[in-house]
């Protein structure tokens, strides 16, 4: 098995080898993968974050020794970067940005350079609602996983990532995690509102805030009213999502 270490602010994985597919999801600074297929033009790899595939173009990949792989792997408590933009110092003294939620704590073995690695912290369940509050009005775009451009499955599993948690890459994957609730009155802040289709596919997801609030990505990250019919857009004035389930992930 061969790995590798994203090396780059965000890599686009995606749907097949045609370059022109559907983005679905990023590779972060940091995030290791496991190389599950090499062809000419891309690589097929497997996040070991979420065990999320898809297609890399080579020239993006940076490969990894299984040593070097092993020891990222027998950390104890990885470190995300908390700030919403840093920066790293390449080998070729560039400055190379790096968004939050990105892995910091692996930059010596790409032989890059950061002022400060900040501690591994112990964040409380409320500590979510201001790493979400961080992300607010950031685009939407689907596979995104930064700042600069996210789904609403991956602002939840950046926001839960950066206080330690982990969470599957879908929102169908992260739907099958966690408790269900009976009734949003049961709900705490950070807890998570699951919306579905007309078919009944679960196809959106938020964490909800005080006083029936949500926040969500949906056209940008904002904040909506919710309750149990689902979430109500105030500027539309009407209801946009249909809520499907309740689930407490901490």
């Amino acid at each position: 098995m061969q790995y590798g270490l994203g090396h780059l602010s965000a890599i686009p994985v995606r749907e097949s080898t045609d370059p022109s597919s559907k983005m679905i999801s990023q590779v972060l600074y940091g995030d290791v993968y496991k190389i599950k297929e090499e062809r000419k033009y891309y690589s097929k790899i497997q996040l070991v974050f979420d065990g999320f595939e898809g297609w890399v173009d080579n020239r993006q990949v940076t490969k990894i020794s299984t040593k070097q792989f092993n020891d990222i792997e027998s950390t104890q408590r990885p470190i995300y970067n908390p700030d919403f933009l840093c920066y790293v110092t390449t080998q070729k003294r560039e400055l190379l940005p790096i968004v939050i939620g990105s892995r910091i704590d692996v930059c010596p073995l790409l032989d890059h350079q950061i002022e400060e690695v900040p501690q591994p912290e112990v964040y409380s369940k409320s500590h979510l609602v201001d790493s979400a509050l961080l992300y607010l009005n950031s685009p939407f775009l689907d596979g995104g996983r930064t700042p600069l451009g996210i789904d609403s499955s991956g602002f939840i599993q950046m926001v839960y990532r950066i206080n330690g948690i982990v969470l599957k890459r879908t929102t169908q994957e992260q739907s099958t995690q966690g408790e269900p609730l009976s009734f949003i009155e049961e709900s705490e802040p950070g807890d998570l509102a699951f919306f579905d289709d007309k078919e009944g596919n679960i196809n959106h997801v938020g964490i909800i805030l005080q006083d029936n609030y949500i926040i969500h990505a949906s056209g940008h990250v904002r904040i909506d009213r919710l309750d149990h019919t689902g979430v109500f857009n105030n500027d539309k004035r009407s209801y946009t999502h249909s809520l499907r389930v309740i689930k407490k992930m901490i």
